[in-house]
């Protein structure tokens, strides 16, 4: 295109007034993207986003940026990717242990889920199953060797993942290796909870689609509020968290066959 023609000429000020035209056009952009397009490395590339976004001109995204006057949502999962971060990303690599080449999975929605299936990406021959779409894009963007399969539905939009009866009736027809679910909360005497009908459901039916189920669970979600139960501790083969606040879950699990997999940070 046109603007690689001329991209590897390009100044500073003018690279970065480009970026910001192109922002306009197209209301985000990747550092690949940009690396590509301007024939720069990474790192000046992300040097361009992180100098326009102490301007005020644009928000910093995972990866690469959005526009601040055409961005209408900010999606939850970017509103979390940095809580408890370290503690997911010590889950999400315990887990990736669970999972072997060519095997196909079940990935919940949400920031937990984004660190395990970035803790797969050596794997190889994996076909993923989700509703999330952050998720789905990682995998086509990232994981070359691997497949990915979107379930349809309705489309939560600042959540970006679908749910509703067309996502429920194509898991209705699917049978997975596993399935890798990620809990709102966990309430003693009541079991795994999350706040939306619509993610109730889905969770619930993930764990009939898969023959091995796994619960990914940071200790912050321990004793936390959540609306809607989808399944108990006894519906899951192991749950792997950072740490076990006061044994809850260890008591919970107690005499029911779970794995209690403790991560190292």
């Amino acid at each position: 295109m046109a603007l690689e023609a001329r991209g590897s000429g390009l100044g500073i000020d003018e690279r970065r007034a480009a970026i910001l035209a192109l922002l306009d056009r197209e209301s985000t952009v990747r550092v690949s993207q940009l690396a590509q397009a301007f024939s720069v490395s990474r790192v000046t590339a992300r040097g361009d986003l992180d100098a326009l976004e102490r301007a005020g001109k644009l928000r910093r995204t995972h990866g690469g940026a959005v526009s601040l006057s055409r961005q209408l949502t900010v999606s939850v999962q970017e509103r979390r990717v940095n809580v408890n971060a370290g503690a997911k990303r010590a889950i999400a690599h315990e887990a990736a242990r669970l999972v072997s080449d060519g095997e196909s999975l079940l990935l919940d929605s949400g920031t937990t889920a984004l660190e395990f299936v970035r803790a797969l990406s050596s794997h190889s021959s994996l076909t993923i199953v989700t509703a999330d779409l952050t998720i789905a894009e990682y995998v086509d963007r990232s994981m070359p060797g691997c497949d990915v399969v979107l379930l349809g539905g309705l489309l939560r939009k600042a959540h970006r993942y679908t749910s509703g009866p067309l996502a429920l009736a194509a898991l209705a027809g699917l049978r997975t290796d596993s399935a890798f679910l990620c809990p709102g909360a966990f309430a003693p005497e009541r079991g795994f909870m999350t706040d939306y009908q619509s993610m109730a459901q889905l969770k619930h039916e993930m764990l009939h689609a898969a023959g091995r189920r796994y619960c990914l669970i940071d200790a912050s979600k321990v004793g936390a509020g959540g609306l809607m139960r989808f399944a108990g501790p006894g519906d899951f083969e192991a749950i792997v968290m950072d740490r076990d606040p006061d044994g809850i879950v260890a008591g919970q699990t107690e005499g029911l066959g779970v794995r209690l997999v403790l991560a190292q940070a």
